[in-house]
Protein backbone atom coordinates (compact mmCIF):
# COMPACT_ATOMS: atom_id res chain seq x y z
CA UNK A 1 0.00 0.00 0.00
CA UNK A 2 1.38 3.50 -1.27
CA UNK A 3 0.03 6.83 0.92
CA UNK A 4 0.31 9.61 -1.24
CA UNK A 5 -1.47 11.88 1.58
CA UNK A 6 -0.16 14.94 2.66
CA UNK A 7 -0.63 17.97 5.10
CA UNK A 8 -0.52 21.40 3.96
CA UNK A 9 -1.60 24.07 6.28
CA UNK A 10 -3.40 22.35 8.31
CA UNK A 11 -5.25 20.51 5.67
CA UNK A 12 -4.97 16.87 4.60
CA UNK A 13 -4.66 16.46 0.56
CA UNK A 14 -4.84 13.08 -0.81
CA UNK A 15 -3.19 13.15 -3.33
CA UNK A 16 -1.28 15.93 -3.35
CA UNK A 17 -2.70 17.45 -6.25
CA UNK A 18 -4.23 20.31 -6.52
CA UNK A 19 -6.01 22.55 -9.58
CA UNK A 20 -4.32 25.56 -10.62
CA UNK A 21 -5.78 29.11 -10.79
CA UNK A 22 -6.42 29.37 -14.84
CA UNK A 23 -7.45 26.42 -15.16
CA UNK A 24 -11.39 25.34 -15.42
CA UNK A 25 -11.71 26.95 -12.67
CA UNK A 26 -14.24 30.23 -13.34
CA UNK A 27 -17.81 28.78 -12.37
CA UNK A 28 -18.83 26.69 -9.09
CA UNK A 29 -19.63 23.79 -11.60
CA UNK A 30 -16.40 23.44 -13.79
CA UNK A 31 -14.87 23.40 -10.10
CA UNK A 32 -17.07 20.63 -8.86
CA UNK A 33 -16.18 18.37 -11.51
CA UNK A 34 -12.77 18.62 -11.54
CA UNK A 35 -13.09 18.02 -7.35
CA UNK A 36 -14.49 14.87 -7.97
CA UNK A 37 -11.86 13.95 -10.67
CA UNK A 38 -9.25 13.11 -7.91
CA UNK A 39 -7.36 16.15 -6.79
CA UNK A 40 -6.89 17.27 -3.28
CA UNK A 41 -7.81 20.79 -3.66
CA UNK A 42 -8.66 23.35 -5.73
CA UNK A 43 -7.77 26.62 -6.60
CA UNK A 44 -10.16 29.68 -7.76
CA UNK A 45 -9.68 31.58 -11.09
CA UNK A 46 -7.58 35.00 -10.17
CA UNK A 47 -10.11 37.16 -8.87
CA UNK A 48 -9.97 41.39 -9.37
CA UNK A 49 -12.10 43.89 -7.45
CA UNK A 50 -13.78 44.71 -10.50
CA UNK A 51 -15.20 42.81 -14.23
CA UNK A 52 -12.50 42.54 -16.30
CA UNK A 53 -12.33 41.26 -20.39
CA UNK A 54 -8.98 40.26 -20.93
CA UNK A 55 -6.66 40.57 -23.97
CA UNK A 56 -8.40 40.35 -27.15
CA UNK A 57 -7.99 37.05 -29.63
CA UNK A 58 -5.82 34.73 -29.96
CA UNK A 59 -5.29 34.36 -26.36
CA UNK A 60 -3.99 31.00 -26.46
CA UNK A 61 -1.26 29.16 -28.66
CA UNK A 62 -0.66 25.55 -28.75
CA UNK A 63 3.36 24.70 -28.93
CA UNK A 64 5.15 21.83 -29.06
CA UNK A 65 5.60 21.59 -25.39
CA UNK A 66 2.81 23.22 -23.67
CA UNK A 67 0.53 26.57 -24.06
CA UNK A 68 1.00 29.83 -24.84
CA UNK A 69 -1.71 31.95 -23.21
CA UNK A 70 -2.53 35.92 -23.24
CA UNK A 71 -5.40 35.54 -21.42
CA UNK A 72 -5.27 38.90 -19.60
CA UNK A 73 -7.13 38.04 -16.30
CA UNK A 74 -10.47 37.86 -17.59
CA UNK A 75 -12.91 37.98 -14.48
CA UNK A 76 -16.49 38.32 -13.39
CA UNK A 77 -15.04 40.65 -10.46
CA UNK A 78 -14.95 39.98 -6.69
CA UNK A 79 -19.09 40.23 -6.48
CA UNK A 80 -20.24 38.15 -8.74
CA UNK A 81 -17.88 35.32 -7.86
CA UNK A 82 -18.58 35.36 -4.90
CA UNK A 83 -21.92 33.72 -5.78
CA UNK A 84 -19.73 30.82 -7.71
CA UNK A 85 -17.68 30.47 -4.30
CA UNK A 86 -20.20 29.86 -1.79
CA UNK A 87 -21.77 27.36 -4.16
CA UNK A 88 -18.42 25.34 -4.44
CA UNK A 89 -18.43 25.54 -0.73
CA UNK A 90 -21.42 23.85 -0.52
CA UNK A 91 -20.81 21.06 -2.80
CA UNK A 92 -17.13 20.58 -1.86
CA UNK A 93 -17.13 20.52 1.89
CA UNK A 94 -14.00 17.95 2.31
CA UNK A 95 -11.25 19.68 -0.16
CA UNK A 96 -9.57 23.06 0.55
CA UNK A 97 -10.64 26.22 -1.60
CA UNK A 98 -7.73 28.28 -2.48
CA UNK A 99 -8.87 31.86 -3.58
CA UNK A 100 -6.71 33.27 -6.18
CA UNK A 101 -6.74 36.96 -5.79
CA UNK A 102 -5.03 39.99 -8.21
CA UNK A 103 -4.68 43.65 -7.57
CA UNK A 104 -2.54 46.52 -8.09
CA UNK A 105 -1.78 47.27 -4.76
CA UNK A 106 -1.65 46.05 -1.03
CA UNK A 107 -5.34 47.64 0.20
CA UNK A 108 -7.49 46.01 -2.85
CA UNK A 109 -5.23 42.77 -2.01
CA UNK A 110 -6.75 42.81 1.90
CA UNK A 111 -10.27 43.54 1.08
CA UNK A 112 -10.49 40.60 -2.05
CA UNK A 113 -8.41 38.53 0.82
CA UNK A 114 -11.17 39.22 3.26
CA UNK A 115 -14.17 38.86 0.78
CA UNK A 116 -12.76 35.55 -0.24
CA UNK A 117 -12.53 34.18 3.00
CA UNK A 118 -16.39 35.28 3.75
CA UNK A 119 -17.61 33.23 1.30
CA UNK A 120 -15.73 29.87 1.66
CA UNK A 121 -11.89 30.04 0.75
CA UNK A 122 -9.43 27.76 3.29
CA UNK A 123 -6.47 29.72 1.99
CA UNK A 124 -5.73 32.81 -0.23
CA UNK A 125 -3.37 32.65 -3.08
CA UNK A 126 -1.83 36.00 -4.38
CA UNK A 127 -0.87 36.08 -7.60
CA UNK A 128 1.75 38.60 -7.92
CA UNK A 129 3.03 37.51 -10.77
CA UNK A 130 1.10 37.13 -14.28
CA UNK A 131 3.37 37.97 -17.44
CA UNK A 132 0.94 39.07 -19.24
CA UNK A 133 -1.53 41.51 -17.48
CA UNK A 134 0.48 44.93 -16.77
CA UNK A 135 -0.90 47.21 -15.04
CA UNK A 136 -2.68 44.43 -12.73
CA UNK A 137 -0.20 44.19 -9.91
CA UNK A 138 1.87 41.81 -12.11
CA UNK A 139 4.86 42.90 -11.12
CA UNK A 140 4.50 43.14 -8.01
CA UNK A 141 6.72 40.23 -7.17
CA UNK A 142 9.62 41.96 -8.69
CA UNK A 143 9.38 44.93 -6.30
CA UNK A 144 10.70 44.34 -3.28
CA UNK A 145 9.08 46.02 -0.83
CA UNK A 146 5.52 45.96 -2.06
CA UNK A 147 5.56 41.99 -2.42
CA UNK A 148 5.87 42.29 1.47
CA UNK A 149 3.70 45.27 2.39
CA UNK A 150 1.30 43.38 0.10
CA UNK A 151 1.83 40.19 1.80
CA UNK A 152 1.88 41.71 5.35
CA UNK A 153 -1.61 43.63 4.56
CA UNK A 154 -3.35 40.65 3.75
CA UNK A 155 -1.43 38.40 6.41
CA UNK A 156 -2.98 41.12 8.57
CA UNK A 157 -6.61 40.87 7.40
CA UNK A 158 -7.38 37.49 7.34
CA UNK A 159 -6.62 34.07 9.59
CA UNK A 160 -6.47 31.88 6.68
CA UNK A 161 -3.49 30.91 5.73
CA UNK A 162 -1.72 33.15 3.09
CA UNK A 163 0.37 31.67 -0.29
CA UNK A 164 2.63 33.51 -2.88
CA UNK A 165 2.86 32.63 -6.01
CA UNK A 166 6.17 33.59 -7.20
CA UNK A 167 7.75 34.05 -10.88
CA UNK A 168 10.37 31.92 -12.12
CA UNK A 169 13.09 34.73 -11.24
CA UNK A 170 16.66 33.78 -10.80
CA UNK A 171 16.69 34.77 -7.74
CA UNK A 172 13.61 32.80 -6.61
CA UNK A 173 15.20 31.88 -3.47
CA UNK A 174 15.58 35.65 -2.02
CA UNK A 175 11.90 36.10 -3.00
CA UNK A 176 10.60 33.10 -0.73
CA UNK A 177 12.56 34.13 1.77
CA UNK A 178 11.07 37.85 1.50
CA UNK A 179 7.99 36.34 1.46
CA UNK A 180 8.07 34.35 4.63
CA UNK A 181 9.52 37.18 6.05
CA UNK A 182 6.42 39.10 4.91
CA UNK A 183 4.25 36.56 6.68
CA UNK A 184 3.44 34.33 3.60
CA UNK A 185 2.65 30.96 5.01
CA UNK A 186 3.90 29.15 1.86
CA UNK A 187 5.02 29.78 -1.45
CA UNK A 188 3.76 28.32 -4.85
CA UNK A 189 6.37 28.26 -7.37
CA UNK A 190 5.68 28.99 -10.39
CA UNK A 191 3.44 31.40 -12.08
CA UNK A 192 3.76 31.06 -15.96
CA UNK A 193 7.20 32.05 -17.81
CA UNK A 194 7.31 35.13 -19.91
CA UNK A 195 7.02 34.25 -23.34
CA UNK A 196 6.15 34.60 -27.28
CA UNK A 197 5.82 32.94 -30.74
CA UNK A 198 5.92 34.72 -33.84
CA UNK A 199 3.99 33.67 -37.24
CA UNK A 200 7.02 33.51 -39.80
CA UNK A 201 4.88 33.80 -42.91
CA UNK A 202 2.61 36.84 -41.54
CA UNK A 203 5.75 38.48 -39.79
CA UNK A 204 3.45 39.31 -36.63
CA UNK A 205 3.12 37.99 -33.08
CA UNK A 206 0.46 35.28 -32.99
CA UNK A 207 -0.94 36.48 -29.90
CA UNK A 208 -3.05 39.38 -29.38
CA UNK A 209 -1.11 41.15 -26.58
CA UNK A 210 1.78 39.57 -28.09
CA UNK A 211 3.92 38.78 -24.93
CA UNK A 212 2.26 35.76 -22.76
CA UNK A 213 2.64 33.10 -20.42
CA UNK A 214 4.23 30.05 -21.31
CA UNK A 215 2.81 26.37 -19.52
CA UNK A 216 3.27 22.99 -19.72
CA UNK A 217 6.07 20.36 -19.64
CA UNK A 218 8.55 22.84 -21.29
CA UNK A 219 9.08 24.56 -17.94
CA UNK A 220 9.00 21.48 -15.85
CA UNK A 221 12.61 22.35 -15.35
CA UNK A 222 12.42 25.34 -14.38
CA UNK A 223 9.94 25.18 -11.67
CA UNK A 224 11.74 22.15 -10.11
CA UNK A 225 15.08 24.62 -10.11
CA UNK A 226 13.02 27.32 -8.72
CA UNK A 227 11.31 24.55 -5.49
CA UNK A 228 14.63 23.22 -5.38
CA UNK A 229 15.95 26.26 -4.14
CA UNK A 230 13.11 27.95 -2.30
CA UNK A 231 12.92 25.15 -0.39
CA UNK A 232 16.32 25.72 1.16
CA UNK A 233 16.04 28.80 2.27
CA UNK A 234 11.90 28.75 3.39
CA UNK A 235 10.69 26.90 6.42
CA UNK A 236 7.30 27.31 5.04
CA UNK A 237 5.85 24.57 2.69
CA UNK A 238 6.41 25.63 -0.89
CA UNK A 239 4.24 24.19 -3.75
CA UNK A 240 5.48 23.16 -7.04
CA UNK A 241 3.79 24.37 -10.08
CA UNK A 242 4.88 24.24 -13.85
CA UNK A 243 5.04 21.31 -16.31
CA UNK A 244 3.35 18.33 -13.72
CA UNK A 245 2.40 16.17 -17.25
CA UNK A 246 3.01 12.56 -15.36
CA UNK A 247 3.90 10.84 -12.38
CA UNK A 248 7.71 11.15 -12.77
CA UNK A 249 7.33 14.95 -12.51
CA UNK A 250 5.49 15.15 -9.64
CA UNK A 251 7.80 12.60 -7.55
CA UNK A 252 10.51 15.13 -8.84
CA UNK A 253 8.77 18.06 -7.65
CA UNK A 254 8.87 16.60 -4.60
CA UNK A 255 12.06 15.23 -4.36
CA UNK A 256 13.14 19.20 -4.61
CA UNK A 257 11.01 19.78 -1.91
CA UNK A 258 7.79 20.11 -2.60
CA UNK A 259 4.40 20.23 0.00
CA UNK A 260 1.66 19.92 -3.04
CA UNK A 261 1.69 20.10 -6.46
CA UNK A 262 -0.30 22.77 -8.73
CA UNK A 263 -1.48 20.75 -11.91
CA UNK A 264 -3.38 22.58 -15.11
CA UNK A 265 -1.83 22.83 -18.74
CA UNK A 266 -1.82 18.87 -18.17
CA UNK A 267 -6.19 18.68 -18.56
CA UNK A 268 -5.44 20.11 -22.18
CA UNK A 269 -2.87 16.98 -23.24
CA UNK A 270 -4.07 14.37 -20.73
CA UNK A 271 -8.06 15.22 -20.42
CA UNK A 272 -10.00 15.05 -17.15
CA UNK A 273 -8.38 12.12 -15.57
CA UNK A 274 -5.45 13.42 -15.70
CA UNK A 275 -5.01 13.82 -11.81
CA UNK A 276 -6.06 9.96 -11.74
CA UNK A 277 -3.28 9.08 -14.73
CA UNK A 278 -0.92 11.07 -12.74
CA UNK A 279 -1.68 9.54 -9.16
CA UNK A 280 -1.71 5.93 -10.51
CA UNK A 281 1.82 6.73 -12.30
CA UNK A 282 3.64 8.48 -8.66
CA UNK A 283 2.20 4.87 -7.14
CA UNK A 284 3.91 2.80 -9.40
CA UNK A 285 6.59 4.37 -9.37
CA UNK A 286 7.10 4.44 -5.87
CA UNK A 287 6.14 0.75 -5.31
CA UNK A 288 9.15 -0.25 -7.96
CA UNK A 289 11.12 1.68 -5.57
CA UNK A 290 9.38 0.43 -2.69
CA UNK A 291 8.98 3.18 -0.99
CA UNK A 292 5.54 3.20 1.07
CA UNK A 293 5.00 6.85 2.01
CA UNK A 294 5.20 10.01 -0.20
CA UNK A 295 6.47 12.17 2.71
CA UNK A 296 9.83 9.91 2.80
CA UNK A 297 10.66 11.51 -0.39
CA UNK A 298 10.50 15.10 0.63
CA UNK A 299 12.89 17.28 -0.74
CA UNK A 300 15.64 14.07 -1.11
CA UNK A 301 17.66 15.56 -3.69
CA UNK A 302 19.20 18.00 -1.64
Amino acid sequence: MVNLETELLDHELDPPLILASGILDQTSKTMERIAGKGVGGIVTKSIGKEPKEGHPNPTIVELENGLLNAMGLPNPGIEYFKKELTKLRKSVEEKPIIGSIFASGPEDFSELAQEMVEHGADIIELNLSCPHAEGYGASIASKDDMMVDVIDRVNNTVEEPVLAKLPPSTDIDKKAALAEKGGSDGIVCINTVRAMAINFETREAILGNKIGGYSGEGIKPIGVRCVFEAYKEVDIPVIGCGGITNGRDALEYILAGATALEIGTVFHSRGKEAPKKITDEMKELMKKEDIKDLNELRGDAH
